[in-house]
C-alpha cells in the first residue's frame, strides 16, 4: 500500500488539531457548567442550619430535629409539678374589695355571723371603658384701644400645636414603631379601643412628634454604647425610598441602638461606631476589617453553620467539616461551664489550648481541599484566626453574636410588613423607636410611659428622660411614670 500523499497528511493533521481544539474548548465549557451546577445545587441546599439564612426561609424539605418519642403521660402538668399561679396583689392596691360572707349554714340552715380571718381570695382584672379627655382651648384676640394692635393669647407650655396630646402621640408611635402595625390599622385600633378618631396623616404627624421627642436620648444612647468595652454588631437589609439600604445594630447588655444607612461597607460601620475602642463581636463581613484582629471576636454560631456546609460537600470537605463541628461542640461545652460558673477561667484557658491547635490544624488542611469554596473559606478564617479566640482571654466577650441578632428579628418582620421606609424622616423614626423599645425592654421599663414622658418634656421645653439605665434601682423598679401636667 502506498503511503499517503503529503498534502493529504497535512490536511488530516489540520483536522485533528481543529478537533483537539474543539474538545479542549468543550472540556472547559463542561468544567465551567459543572462548577455552575454545583454552585446552584449548593444554593438550593442552603438553609438556616448551614448558612446565614433565617429559619423562616427554610423550605419544607429541611430536616427538623427528630421528635421525642411519646412518654405515655397525659398532657399538662404532671404529679409533683410546681404550680405557677398568678400572684395576688396586696389588698391595699385593690380598687375595690367585696367581702363575700355566707348568711346561713349549708348543713342546718342556722344563721352565720363573724369574719373569716383568712378568706379565700380571688382577684378579677377588668379593663375600664376608655373615653378620651378632650380639652378645648379658645384663643381670644383683643385689639388695643390705644394703638390698635391686635394681640392673641400666647400658647402656654404643655399645650400641643396639633389635635393630640402626648399620651395619644406615644400610643400611636408605639403601635407603629414597636408593634409594627400599619398606619390604617393603628387608626382603627385607637378608634375601637379609645374612641380617638385619627386620619392616616395624623398618624404620620404623631410619629414625627414622637421621633423628635426621643431624638436626644437616642443620641445619648449611641454615645453610651460607643464607650463600652464590648459591642455586638450586625446588619440586615432594609428599604428606604424603594432603594436598597441597611439596618445596623450595636448591642450591649442594657442599651441597644440602631442605624438605617444606605451602605453596608466600612463607612457605615464607622458611622455607627465612631471613635469606639471596644472589642467588636461580629461575623466575617468585610466591613469590620477596618478594626484590628485583637479588637474583634468572630461569631462561632456563624462558623458552625459553615462547618455544616462543609459536611454536605463530601470528600475532604466532609472530613474537615466533621472534625470542626466536633471541636466546636467541645468548645461550647467548656464555654457553657464558664458562663454557669462551674469552670474557672484559668482552667478554661488551659483546656482551650489543644482545641485551638486542632481547629487551626484542620483549617490548614481545609485550604488544600479540592472544593474551591471550602478551601477559600478555610483560608479566610485562618487569616482571621486571632479573632477566633478573644473570648478565651478577655472576660465579658461572648463567642456568639446572638446579642445583636436577636434585636434584628423584630426589625426584619417590620421590614417585611411595611417594605421599609419611604423617607429619611421615616428611617429616623424607625431607628429611634427600635432603639427605644429594645433598650427599655432590656431595662424592664415601660415603653408607652417613656415616650409619653418624652413628649411631655418636649412640650414644656424640658430635657427628655434618659434611656441610660439607672444603676441605683433594680431593673424591675425602673419604670417611668407619666406626669399629669
Amino acid at each position: 500500500m502506498r503511503p499517503p500523499r503529503p498534502r493529504t497528511l497535512e490536511k488530516a493533521l489540520r483536522v485533528i488539531e481543529q478537533l483537539l481544539q474543539i474538545i479542549a474548548e468543550q472540556q472547559q465549557r463542561i468544567t465551567a457548567l459543572e462548577a455552575k451546577v454545583a454552585t446552584v445545587e449548593e444554593q438550593l441546599r442552603q438553609s438556616s442550619q448551614n448558612s446565614s439564612r433565617p429559619p423562616s426561609t427554610d423550605p419544607p424539605t429541611v430536616a427538623r430535629p427528630p421528635a421525642r418519642p411519646p412518654s405515655g403521660r397525659r398532657p399538662g402538668a404532671q404529679p409533683g409539678h410546681e404550680a405557677h399561679a398568678r400572684a395576688l396583689r396586696p389588698v391595699e392596691q385593690m380598687d375595690r374589695v367585696v367581702p363575700m360572707r355566707p348568711t346561713h349554714c349549708r348543713g342546718c340552715g342556722a344563721a352565720l355571723r363573724g369574719t373569716d380571718p383568712a378568706p379565700r381570695r380571688q382577684q378579677v382584672t377588668e379593663l375600664p371603658v376608655v373615653r378620651p379627655t378632650i380639652t378645648e382651648y379658645q384663643w381670644h384676640t383683643l385689639t388695643c384701644r390705644q394703638c390698635g394692635v391686635a394681640t392673641t393669647a400666647p400658647r402656654p407650655p404643655g399645650v400641643p400645636a396639633g389635635a393630640f396630646g402626648p399620651r395619644v402621640t406615644a400610643t400611636v408611635a408605639v403601635c407603629t414603631g414597636v408593634y409594627h402595625l400599619s398606619k390604617r390599622t393603628t387608626a382603627g385600633l385607637l378608634a375601637d379601643l379609645f374612641g380617638v378618631e385619627l386620619a392616616v396623616g395624623s398618624v404620620t404627624a404623631c410619629e414625627r412628634a414622637a421621633s423628635a421627642a426621643v431624638a436626644t436620648p437616642v443620641v445619648q444612647a449611641v454615645r453610651h454604647v460607643r464607650q463600652q468595652p464590648v459591642i455586638h454588631v450586625d446588619e440586615t437589609g432594609w428599604r428606604q425610598r424603594r432603594q436598597r439600604a441597611w439596618l445596623w445594630v450595636a448591642a450591649m447588655t442594657v442599651v441597644t441602638v440602631f442605624l438605617v444607612h444606605a451602605r453596608r461597607g466600612t463607612g457605615a460601620a464607622r458611622t455607627l461606631l465612631r471613635g469606639t475602642q471596644a472589642i467588636l463581636v461580629t461575623d466575617r463581613w468585610s466591613a469590620y476589617q477596618a478594626w484590628p484582629l485583637a479588637q474583634r471576636q468572630l461569631c462561632w454560631a456563624h462558623l458552625r453553620r459553615e462547618w455544616v456546609a462543609f459536611t454536605e460537600r463530601g470528600g475532604t470537605a466532609w472530613r474537615v467539616g466533621h472534625a470542626l463541628r466536633a471541636e466546636t461542640r467541645a468548645i461550647f461545652t467548656l464555654w457553657h461551664r464558664v458562663r454557669d460558673g462551674t469552670l474557672s477561667r484559668a482552667r478554661f484557658q488551659a483546656a482551650m489550648g489543644p482545641h485551638r491547635r486542632r481547629v487551626e490544624a484542620w483549617l490548614r488542611r481545609g485550604t488544600a481541599c479540592r472544593h474551591a469554596k471550602t478551601a477559600a473559606t478555610c483560608r479566610e478564617v485562618l487569616a482571621l484566626a486571632p479573632a477566633l479566640w478573644t473570648f478565651v482571654d478577655v472576660p465579658g466577650v461572648d463567642p456568639t453574636n446572638n446579642a445583636a441578632e436577636r434585636p434584628l428579628r423584630p426589625a426584619v418582620l417590620w421590614r417585611k410588613g411595611c417594605f421599609g421606609t419611604h423617607s429619611a424622616a421615616g428611617s429616623r423614626f424607625a431607628e429611634r423607636m427600635l432603639t427605644v423599645a429594645t433598650t427599655l425592654k432590656q431595662q424592664g421599663r415601660h415603653v408607652v410611659d417613656y415616650v409619653a414622658n418624652a413628649c411631655v418634656a418636649s412640650l414644656h421645653g424640658q430635657p427628655p428622660p434618659s434611656l441610660l439605665p439607672d444603676i441605683t434601682r433594680p431593673p424591675s423598679l425602673r419604670l417611668a411614670t407619666v406626669s399629669n401636667t
